[in-house]
């Protein structure tokens, strides 16, 4: 049976952590750890023993075996691929370990229902690795949203072909990042999904229906340009949110004007723009700190196992209207909208 190894939830010592998987985003997730003052970094784990020595050494810890990582950690991050981590989350819990598990949660909505029953059962925090919710930008319009009767969003995240071995397509990999940032500004399930692709599965777009307002998220891996913006129309501004500059425009009382110059009229439109302040930081760090303070004190995390199974719902259904039937399939031809 799953045990909860932490107890007093108030205790000061740092949280016992580790990584499983150290690819490029684990070996991060051990950086941001070592840096913690919260956290003492017990230890990381990969299949690869080379891997895991090179970055066990570039942070002072120790290169372990699955199992024994395990038995000396509190709280770990999952950061192995999406296919394994619903077998490797599993053992975890099983194991008294909270885990943080990169997004997406698993492979399949009922593998992410299991893996967030076995985590309330145990008494456990499993936050999903939905990083854009802990960037600065975001977390500005998270705190003026509730002040705005929004009536659409609109979120881009393009870029050229990336140079690592990925199976998933741009839905899974990028768009459900977008995906779940509008679901949380929103605070609401998506209510029908229309959804076209192209380039075999590297660009995507779909538009969500939600109860009063449209949210359209495009991803490209086929973009040779990085784009990564989101915006909201509200009846009383637009905001424009830049996530790489981590910066909020506001604009607000747009007015035509029509001037004369020289017995010429000529027409231009104003607006008053606001630039509100943006506290900087790494979207990483802000996650870290705040899973550990979930373990610490045994709150919800900011990004919940719900959470994550709402948006790999959304991806997934988004995936299947914009990828359809393959071309010898029998399957009968693609939908491309469907009420959720």
């Amino acid at each position: 049976m799953s045990t909860n190894r932490r107890t007093d939830t108030t205790t000061e010592e740092p949280i016992r952590a580790g990584v499983v998987g150290v690819g490029s985003m684990g070996e991060n997730h051990a950086r941001v750890y070592d840096e913690l003052p919260t956290v003492d970094l017990v230890g990381v784990s990969d299949r690869d023993d080379e891997i895991a020595d090179r970055v066990a050494d570039a942070f002072d810890t120790e290169s372990l075996p699955f199992e024994t990582l395990l038995e000396r950690c509190e709280a770990v991050t999952v950061a192995v691929p999406t296919a394994a981590h619903a077998d490797v989350v599993s053992t975890c819990l099983e194991a008294g370990v909270h885990v943080l598990v990169e997004k997406p949660i698993a492979e399949t909505v009922d593998q992410g229902e299991r893996l967030a029953e076995q985590a309330r059962e145990a008494g456990l925090v499993l936050q999903v690795g939905h990083i854009e919710r802990f960037n600065p930008a975001v977390q500005t319009v998270g705190a003026l949203i509730d002040d705005l009767d929004v009536i659409a969003i609109e979120a881009q995240r393009l870029g050229p072909p990336i140079d690592r071995t990925t199976t998933d397509n741009v839905s899974f990999d990028l768009m459900v990042h977008d995906v779940d940032v509008v679901g949380s500004l929103l605070g609401e399930r998506p209510r029908s999904v229309a959804a076209v692709g192209t380039e075999n599965g590297q660009y995507a777009t779909a538009t969500i229906e939600y109860s009063d307002a449209v949210a359209t998220v495009t991803a490209s891996r086929v973009t040779q340009k990085k784009v990564r913006k989101l915006t909201v129309t509200a009846r009383e501004c637009l905001v424009e949110v830049d996530y790489l500059e981590q910066s909020v425009l506001i604009h607000r009382d747009s007015y035509p004007t029509y001037l004369s110059d020289d017995g010429q009229p000529r027409y231009r439109h104003e607006s008053v723009v606001e630039r509100p302040r943006v506290d900087t930081g790494e979207p990483l760090r802000n996650e870290l700190e705040s899973f550990v303070e979930a373990v610490r004190t045994g709150s919800e995390p900011t990004v919940t196992a719900e959470d994550g199974i709402q948006a790999l719902e959304t991806v997934q259904l988004i995936d299947r209207l914009a990828t359809g039937p393959s071309e010898d399939s029998d399957d009968p031809p693609r939908e491309r909208e469907v009420e959720v």
